[in-house]
């Protein structure tokens, strides 16, 4: 007997396109001629954290999701071949969307998806129809004492403060970053943690991570500019945040009103990963404000 397909899950692909020489893995979805939504992950995770969000905009939207050089199933070349910096990340993802033919979409950002998606929309206002900011900063009172460590690194990388910032990759820490500030740890999933701590093990990847984790510092110096990129361009913002989160705070959230003043900010009880617990919530409020602020 066949069944109706009207309430079908949405089919995802997974696919790579070759980048300046590095293979990019990326998750996509929905119909092709719908809007796009580009969706950047934060660290130290991949596309792998929107597998529970995609199928929920995927009847309506085109959804595509790339995992950075060093992240998930993309290439990651030794760090001695490849240049691990939010400027050069952002330079793969911008050519990614054109190998696409991603020519207008809307953005989603966590994390150091911030960093990677603000260049893009300040390289190229004229793309980016709505930005969605989930744990992501553009401000430096959104940095809180969790990065501590890293500012260590920054005033003088050395084999102390190394050794430091390559303890936030292990095990332990990459499970607290899933369950530190959630309401309900028991719905987190373990594969969470799983699935992004076996990209941290792989061979050259913490050197990687490491040499991005000390580039970090370069997006304090791009405040400004995208807090200008803010103001002038008046993107359509919405801001979903888990208020517990141990390393970007709220004052970082509220932030972004001081450029964007229609931006709508909602304040989730969760943590930094907010989409492994808040994924349908976030969804239905991703809908609305799509359908009144970009057409279908």
């Amino acid at each position: 007997m066949s069944q109706s397909n009207e309430h079908a899950r949405p089919l995802i692909s997974y696919r790579t396109e070759e980048v300046d020489g590095v293979n990019i893995f990326y998750r996509e979805a929905g119909p092709k001629d719908a809007p796009t939504l580009l969706l950047l992950h934060g660290f130290p995770t991949s596309s792998h954290m929107f597998r529970d969000l995609i199928p929920l905009l995927a009847d309506r939207y085109h959804v595509v999701a790339p995992d950075y050089p060093g992240s998930g199933y993309s290439d990651a070349p030794s760090h001695t071949a490849f240049r691990y910096t939010f400027d050069h990340l952002a330079d793969i993802i911008d050519a990614f969307t054109r190998k696409l033919g991603l020519k207008r979409y809307a953005l989603y950002a966590q994390d150091f998806g911030g960093p990677v998606g603000f260049r893009l929309a300040s390289r190229h206002p004229e793309r980016v129809t709505a930005i969605f900011v989930q744990n992501a900063v553009a401000h430096e009172e959104g940095l809180s004492d969790g990065f501590d460590t890293a500012r260590r690194l920054w005033a003088d990388r050395n084999a102390q403060t190394e050794a430091a910032m390559r303890r936030h990759l292990s095990i332990e820490d990459t499970r607290g970053q899933y369950l530190f500030g959630a309401k309900d740890p028991a719905r987190i999933s373990p594969d969470a943690w799983t699935h992004a701590q076996n990209g941290l093990d792989r061979p050259g990847i913490a050197e990687a991570q490491i040499d991005l984790l000390h580039d970090y510092q370069s997006n304090l110096k791009q405040y400004p500019h995208f807090q200008a990129y803010f103001r002038e361009h008046q993107p359509p913002m919405l801001i979903t945040w888990g208020q517990h989160d141990p390393f970007f705070t709220l004052a970082g959230a509220r932030a972004y009103t001081g450029q964007l003043p229609k931006a709508e900010l909602h304040i989730f009880d969760g943590g930094h990963f907010l989409l492994e617990d808040h994924a349908e919530e976030v969804a239905a409020l991703m809908r609305e404000f799509l359908g009144r602020t970009v057409s279908i």
